[in-house]
């Protein structure tokens, strides 16, 4: 049974709209958060009563992943205890407070403990909200459904960007944190109105008369036998989040995603934090090495879009593996000089594979596991690949400060790649989800 045909199988009702609208702009608001510190890191730099140096800059973006990856593992766990909609809830209150309070923070080591606190809640978006939006996809849209809702990500990106031209000029840095915060006034209170908790998870909790007594309010219907036999099934799995994830019989694949998704977020971050530079010292000139930047996330874009309805067609196993693959053989043509017009379209088509690979692994994570178990994975396999966050800015400067970066940059990048792929491959079949069967459908009144 795979996260879509546990849920709502009338995925295009009101239903999932506003679940998925509202998880969209949650995750497209944590997209913000995390790149604002790169956008106003030339301000920081340049603030004089903070006399910030460049090491101490670097201490702040590491503290800010750190609470990521420390938000990611644990959040996951708390999800499947108390349900997805009151920790989401926390989660979008928690950052966008801190965030908050970053536009006055009086001192440099104020500002990191607050960045680090923000973090600790932009961790346990994603995986709250990947859950709970595959647990209520459509069955046939189930890696659909991720990898759009990843968009968001990268939509919320590109606004900080957009918003800083204008803002630190006019405002100064502390404005944009008060943007970034801004939007929690409308969304958490929207949240509150239209954002239910997940029915499956209810039912694997046992809270039959709940989930009922929801399902009525949403006008959507539970298939009763069905939904007895999930049930039954979760309550068997049911040892504890962590034993779940980490019993014998999840613990290959476990392991195995957790390499995918380092391998994944170190390729991520480090062409993200790097690719500029490594063309630079390839000879292009800085206009150009900019923009490959800028159509590397392009490539990202579309690579999201077109990911999930080919997971939903062919498998999110068989098109994580291939997603890998091919972006190791795009990694491995950017150590070739070409002409300028060829190198920009495989750094586009690079972005198209890499991005997307991660997510794919989210995809698969939402469709291997149990209800009760299914959000703490989501954190743990997040959680890890946030060290790969930290790892591949720091080999790329590592490559770049040795003078390696051309060729050996790209080489390291590809391996990366490789692995990613070698490790989705040996993901044994899930345990438990054999089948797929849906405890609910719509009913004619939508919701």
């Amino acid at each position: 049974m795979s996260a879509g045909t546990e849920s709502v199988n009338g995925g295009g009702s009101n239903v999932y709209r506003w679940v998925a609208a509202l998880c969209w702009i949650a995750v497209a608001v944590e997209g913000f958060d995390v790149v604002v510190l790169g956008a106003v890191l030339p301000s920081l730099l340049r603030y004089e009563p903070w006399g910030l140096t460049a090491a101490a800059a670097g201490l702040i973006t590491s503290l800010t992943l750190l609470g990521m990856m420390v938000g990611s593992l644990t959040i996951g766990t708390v999800t499947d205890v108390i349900g997805r909609r009151k920790t989401i809830l926390i989660c979008v209150t928690a950052f966008s407070l801190f965030t908050a309070l970053c536009a006055v923070a009086p001192s440099p080591e104020v500002f990191g403990a607050l960045r680090f606190l923000a973090g600790l809640g932009l961790g346990g978006v994603l995986p709250t909200a990947i859950a709970l939006v595959a647990e209520y996809a459509r069955r046939d849209r189930g890696s659909a459904s991720v990898t759009n809702l990843m968009t968001g990500y990268h939509v919320g990106a590109v606004l900080t960007a957009l918003l800083a031209i204008p803002i630190i000029p006019a405002f100064g840095w502390r404005a944009m944190f008060v943007a970034g915060a801004l939007p929690a006034l409308v969304i958490i209170p929207l949240m509150l109105r239209k954002l239910p908790e997940s029915l499956s998870f209810l039912l694997a909790k046992g809270r039959t008369a709940e989930a009922e007594e929801l399902a009525g309010r949403l006008g959507v219907r539970l298939e009763p036998e069905a939904a007895r036999e999930v049930e039954r099934e979760e309550r068997r799995e049911d040892a504890g989040p962590l034993r779940t994830i980490f019993s014998g019989g999840y613990l290959p694949g476990t392991l195995a995603m957790f390499v995918a998704s380092f391998m994944g977020l170190l390729l991520v971050y480090g062409l993200n934090s790097w690719l500029p530079e490594i063309m630079r010292g390839a000879g292009y000139p800085l206009g150009a090495a900019l923009t490959f930047l800028l159509i590397l996330n392009v490539g990202a874009i579309a690579g999201l879009i077109v990911a999930g309805p080919v997971a939903d067609r062919v498998g999110s196993r068989v098109s994580c593996v291939a997603w890998f693959a091919l972006a190791t053989v795009f990694l491995f043509l950017l150590s070739v000089r070409l002409p300028l017009p060829v190198t920009y379209l495989i750094v586009a088509v690079t972005g198209f594979w890499v991005f997307s690979s991660q997510v794919l692994v989210y995809a698969l994570v939402g469709k291997y596991y149990p209800t009760t178990g299914r959000a703490t994975a989501m954190g743990w396999v997040a959680g890890i690949g946030r060290v790969g966050s930290i790892c591949g800015p720091l080999m790329g400067g590592f490559l770049v400060g040795a003078g390696l970066a051309l060729p050996w940059g790209f080489y390291a990048f590809a391996l990366a790649g490789l692995i990613g792929a070698i490790a989705i491959a040996v993901v044994p079949a899930s345990p438990v989800y054999e089948t797929n069967r849906a405890p609910l459908r719509s009913g004619a009144t939508g919701g």
